[in-house]
């Protein structure tokens, strides 16, 4: 809908910038701008730069230009230093808090994953990690992950697929492998639709937790039953032992250790920050 009258500059310069952040890698063309407020190319361009500025100077993101007649701008978002400083704080002193480790050795993270600015800023880190390789569609398994997965999704403009554990009628035809899980070695079933990932695709797997990587070998198969690649992996907090299963070069953005502390006689976790920072 176009504007009646012209407006004041710092107007559309925050609906603009406005308008990108909420739109993360996706293509704007800057006809859009022009017809909206009834001004020229030239004045959106001007725009553009004052606000590529402001975003570059405060680590807040990129605006790149795509040239040609479908060209337009493309916002990428960024987490600043002090805000991934703030973040690995964070997250490691409410991984330090509390009752964290579970029987089996798990780590609880379900109070983490619960908090929306906080998955919000873990995501945006992840997808400003990735959104410069060719990512088709994100990738993760029904768990506690879900919600993190979906949010990575969306700064990297892509699909996000929910693999399954057991079959739902609304998926319809699917794929399924077995795999083992866990330090029991237990061997269980995963299955994705047939329809939601197109062969060839390139794919970001993103998972909460990772500790033998059993299912992330699983997942990794189910995927090549698609004809389609694994380029890349990301973890939020992993616990792998250095003998786990081989897998290809993966992230994480947190790394825990279950310790025996003495002192209090009682396991404990030792956390720092993960290779993804590396």
């Amino acid at each position: 809908m176009n504007q009646p009258t012209k407006v004041r500059r710092n107007h559309r310069l925050v609906y603009i910038t406005q308008y990108l952040t909420e739109r993360p890698n996706q293509l704007v063309h800057l006809s859009y701008f022009a017809n909206y407020f009834n001004c020229a190319k030239s004045s959106i361009s001007e725009d553009l730069d004052f606000i590529r500025g402001v975003l570059a100077e405060n680590q807040m993101g990129t605006i790149k230009t795509v040239s040609g007649v479908t060209g337009g701008v493309i916002y990428q978002p960024q987490l600043g230093d002090k805000e991934i400083q703030q973040l690995i704080k964070t997250l490691i002193q409410q991984l330090k808090t509390g009752k964290r480790i579970l029987p089996g050795n798990y780590i609880y993270l379900t109070d983490i994953l619960q908090q929306p600015s906080l998955v919000d800023s873990i995501a945006k880190l992840i997808a400003a990690h990735y959104q410069d390789r060719k990512i088709d569609a994100v990738v993760t398994i029904e768990t506690k992950g879900i919600g993190l997965a979906s949010a990575v999704a969306r700064f990297l403009n892509v699909d996000y697929l929910i693999v399954r554990r057991d079959s739902q009628d609304t998926e319809g035809s699917t794929i399924s492998i077995n795999y083992v899980s866990g330090i029991h070695r237990t061997v269980k079933k995963m299955e994705l639709s047939k329809s939601s990932l197109k062969a060839d695709s390139h794919v970001l797997v993103v998972d909460d937790f990772m500790r033998n990587g059993g299912t992330m070998e699983g997942l990794i198969s189910l995927i090549h039953e698609f004809d389609s690649h694994v380029d890349s992996i990301c973890v939020l907090v992993d616990n792998s032992p250095e003998k786990q299963i081989h897998l290809p070069e993966y992230q994480s953005i947190i790394k825990v250790e279950i310790v025996y502390n003495q002192e209090n006689s009682k396991f404990e976790l030792a956390v720092e920050k993960g290779t993804i920072f590396a």
